[in-house]
């Protein structure tokens, strides 16, 4: 059953009456915008569940894969930040297990969203928080952790005709859904992907592109690394992945925008391509089950089940959906600095 307008649907429903139709980007970034700052969106009660509220190994480990990257760097004085940190639910595991080592940066968040702020900052109080990643320390290395962050960015969609056109989203009698608008220059489409059969559909990420690249300037300038985990592809491809999740099944895309959580999958290629136009070196991708298995994942499941052995069947279940419910589906791009060392599991 189709949820009833929100307030947010009215809105863009009378924006595209009186401008026409938006393009999928505007509708996304509109739509997640609305759901993100107006709820928790996590866990049973939620739309949807991440890794670190699944085992607190999977902050741990993250904690040890910056640690260890840190150590071998010589152990400077860094600041830690986490992209779109959810509830704040990785960052308290991964500074316990940083602080194991010695390891105690000031934590900073990424974060636009009031509701999430307040949950985040239950966990780390003393977190600073940003709204871009344009205010980050600039006297420093960084050591920045995107965990399901990218996904969440406005994509652009163009679809096969007769040519390639934009693909807008249309209002009709309260009903969003996707059109064909203007038709776009052969020149924007790769070469590869020109040649596509009608309704074929490709999608583009300038805000994941934007992001990367400052961050990865960043880090070439001031040293560090950055840890992206997410579920994507090696692009360029053809084919749409934009996607809706609401109350842990999957919903159409353009029923009730702000309602429900969109995301599209990653292009780790074109990532990976703008962290080394900005200077600096990328490593990966590679599976969510290689970096954990890398990192120690066996080990840490046999360790905490020594110490609970009546949770030991519920560790080893966490496990199993780490990496092999997510193992493969969820991969890891690295990127670090020039000089920096090769980070664990990437060599």
């Amino acid at each position: 059953m189709t949820p009833p307008p929100s307030p947010l649907a009215d809105r863009l429903a009378r924006a595209i009456t009186l401008a026409g139709p938006m393009s999928v980007a505007q509708f996304m970034a509109a739509a997640n915008a609305h759901y993100y700052a107006t709820r928790d969106p996590l866990g049973a009660g939620g739309d949807f569940t991440t890794a670190p509220e699944i085992s607190q190994m999977f902050g741990e480990l993250t904690g040890a894969w910056c640690t260890d990257l840190w150590d071998r760097a010589g152990r400077p004085a860094i600041a830690w930040v986490e992209l779109g940190p959810g509830r704040g639910t990785l960052a308290p595991d991964a500074a316990r297990a940083m602080a194991k080592a010695g390891l105690t940066p000031p934590m900073h968040f990424v974060e636009t969203s009031p509701v999430l702020r307040a949950a985040q900052a239950q966990r780390i109080p003393d977190a600073t928080w940003h709204d871009s990643v344009d205010t980050l320390p600039a006297d420093r290395p960084l050591i920045v952790v995107a965990n399901e962050f990218f996904d969440a960015l406005p994509i652009r969609q163009l679809v096969k005709r007769d040519r390639w056109h934009e693909r807008l989203v249309a209002c009709q009698d309260t009903l969003f859904l996707p059109v064909a608008g203007k038709p776009v220059p052969d020149a924007v489409i790769p070469e590869p992907l020109r040649v596509a059969p009608p309704g074929a559909i490709i999608e583009a990420c300038p805000d994941a592109v934007a992001t990367m690249h400052a961050l990865a300037g960043r880090i070439a300038t001031q040293g560090g690394a950055l840890l992206a985990i997410d579920y994507g592809y090696d692009g360029p491809l053809v084919g749409e992945t934009l996607q809706a999740v609401r109350d842990h099944a999957p919903a159409n895309p353009f029923d009730a925008p702000g309602e429900q959580d969109l995301t599209a999958h990653v292009d780790f290629t074109t990532l990976a391509a703008a962290a080394q136009a900005a200077g600096a070196v990328a490593w990966g991708p590679i599976n969510q089950r290689e970096l954990l298995g890398a990192l120690g994942i066996d080990q840490r499941t046999a360790a905490l089940a020594r110490a609970a052995p009546d949770r030991a069947d519920a560790l080893i279940a966490d496990r199993a959906r780490l990496m092999d419910d997510m193992g493969t589906l969820f991969r890891a791009l690295a990127v670090t600095a020039p000089g920096w060392p090769a980070p664990a599991a990437f060599a």
